[in-house]
């Protein structure tokens, strides 16, 4: 029983969100479902890198795509960064958090949400 507890969790984990090289970044966002018009919170966490130059979050849906690039400063910038996109319209989103160097991307994250009609 515990067993199978543990895998479960492990499960929801991965399933948040999925990331690359080595988690450089990480989105967080409290819920999957969200009411029209949204205002979508989100924590992106980044692992400090003296590489590390742009955080591009992106938001892309169906009928609307916003986006925002936070300014990095190497391996001295904060570890987590705050983003609002608000009065999103209903429909399925793909949010996006890349980690840019000077020219690469070094990682990304993505997570799907959805937002419905009231």
């Amino acid at each position: 029983m515990t067993r199978a507890l543990l895998l479960v969790g492990m499960l929801m984990i991965a399933a948040t969100a999925r990331g690359t090289a080595g988690e450089t970044v990480e989105i967080r966002i409290n819920g999957r479902y969200f009411t029209a018009p949204a205002t979508v919170q989100m924590v992106i966490a980044v692992e400090p890198n003296a590489a590390n130059r742009t955080l591009r979050i992106e938001a892309d849906g169906d009928q609307m795509y916003r986006s925002t690039e936070v300014t990095l400063e190497g391996d001295s910038e904060k570890r987590l960064h705050t983003v609002e996109f608000k009065n999103l319209p209903a429909g399925v989103y793909e949010v996006r958090a890349e980690v840019l160097s000077a020219t690469i991307v070094r990682g990304t994250a993505t997570q799907e949400l959805e937002v419905t009609g009231r």
